[in-house]
């Protein structure tokens, strides 16, 4: 293994991610700067001046490994992941999910930050630094280094996030959904909800009467033509959802022979085609309001919601044409790119993205190749999100948590909670390898960093 010349890494936003990925580069043996705008500057959702503020809920959701949450937990633990560590330790009762003291959890990440060595420098960045950089500025990255990225990014970045619900394949009454495209064009790729008149009127009205989250001050709605709320539609007229995404026109149903009144479609999430998202219905009403007026939809009455509707500020890069596999960029390969702003959504997902991108920089610095975490692993699963490898072709990249229609199917036809305990048990074989490895790997580093007077 050969050991590079010193140089320091800069990483730049003191969020979840990028204190994860000081806190791992120094375990390497890497000097790091970690540039962090507060307490100069500070984004409209941030209260506190510290490192790893929690701007949202004190929850990093469950903590039972049979869920994917609950398994990236385990995995970062096994990878002595700093923002798992101080979680255990700050953590408040909240059954099985693991919630913590927001503050204590800020201040435990930045002591350790800081006893690691870090060089921590305040102040808004509005220029990319020289030499290796990983940016981990967030969802609310400033409008002036975005500008500052812009020579290399194009077009691919995006400032607001529309997501549509995603239901699970087999809780979906098959009975009712028929699979076809519209006018047979590209072969049988949708599943399709029918409506009849009266169905699609009653919807129309439950869906006006919803109750919607209300936008931040900072997220003023700005909503494009084509991508605008469900809810939005249905108030602009009671038949602007038929003419529009719940169009029925190319469609027949084969239970009546005839063209549905309306139908919603649902589009493939991933390769196996576990999950399917509802074409057209980003969303901003509430989330117990989703479940209840899009479970009205016949076909999803006992629809299980993998990931809930909704709109909001969230910067964020098409990182499959973007990045490499070693999660750099392509145009630009000093620059990595780790957090939120690479497409992964949630604290621990945001730090396990931190992570990984210390790792890959490891291997830059050996001349390896980056060894990405097994595919069956909760790691491995968001790793494939970024990089693209667990959509399908042409898949329109949408930022998302850790959910099993990421992972590789398991195989046979098993009951909800039996294919949850065997993802992860397979997870959990596929990351004692790569985590022994890796750990090894950053001991083997370290040393010959320290012989090596670097």
């Amino acid at each position: 293994m050969t050991i590079g010349k010193a140089q320091r890494i800069t990483v730049v936003g003191g969020g979840l991610a990028g204190c994860e990925c000081s806190y791992q580069l120094a375990q390497y043996g890497f000097q790091v700067t970690l540039r962090e705008q507060k307490p100069t500057t500070r984004s409209p959702a941030h209260r506190y001046d510290g490192l790893a503020e929690l701007v949202c809920s004190n929850s990093f959701r469950s903590d039972n490994p049979t869920n994917a949450i609950g398994l990236l937990h385990e995995e970062l633990r096994r990878l002595d992941s700093l923002v798992l560590r101080i979680a255990d330790s700050t953590r408040v009762p909240a059954g099985d999910a693991l919630a913590v003291d927001r503050e204590a959890f800020s201040r435990g990440v930045e002591s350790a930050v800081r006893d690691a060595g870090i060089e921590v420098v305040p102040g808004e960045v509005l220029e990319i630094p020289s030499g290796t950089v990983v940016v981990a500025t967030g969802p609310l990255t400033s409008d002036r280094f975005a500008q500052a990225l812009a020579p290399w990014l194009g077009d691919r970045l995006a400032f607001y996030d529309a997501i549509a619900p995603i239901v699970a394949d087999d809780s979906i009454d098959k009975s009712i959904a028929f699979a076809a495209s519209r006018y047979g064009k590209g072969g049988a790729d949708y599943l399709n909800l029918p409506m009849d008149r009266q169905e699609y009127f009653a919807f129309v009205e439950e869906l006006k009467r919803g109750i919607s989250v209300p936008p931040h001050a900072f997220e003023e709605p700005k909503y494009f033509e084509g991508c605008l709320p469900v809810e939005v539609l249905a108030a602009r007229g009671e038949a602007a959802l038929a003419f529009g995404p719940m169009k029925p026109v190319g469609l027949t149903d084969p239970r009546t022979g005839l063209r549905p009144f309306a139908v919603v479609q649902l589009r493939r999430e991933d390769q196996a085609g576990t999950a399917w998202n509802l074409v057209g219905f980003q969303t901003r009403l509430t989330w117990p309001e989703q479940r209840r007026i899009f479970s009205t939809i016949p076909g999803l009455g006992r629809a299980e919601w993998i990931r809930m509707g909704q709109i909001h500020r969230n910067t964020f890069i098409d990182s499959p044409r973007l990045l490499s596999r070693d999660l750099s960029l392509k145009s630009e390969p000093r620059l990595f790119f780790a957090g939120q702003i690479s497409g992964v959504e949630g604290y621990v997902e945001s730090a396990a993205s931190g992570l990984l991108v210390a790792h890959a920089i490891s291997a830059r610095f050996t001349q390896t190749e980056f060894d990405a975490p097994p595919e069956e692993t909760a790691l491995g699963a968001l790793y494939r999100h970024v990089i693209g490898e667990a959509h399908p072709h042409g898949a329109t990249f949408q930022p998302t948590n850790v959910v099993y229609s990421l992972f590789p199917p398991i195989e046979g036809r098993l009951r909800k909670q039996d294919r949850k305990a065997a993802h992860a048990h397979r997870a959990q074989e596929g990351i004692e390898a790569w985590a022994t490895g890796a750990m090894a790997r950053r001991r083997s580093f370290r040393m010959q960093r320290a012989g090596a007077g670097v």
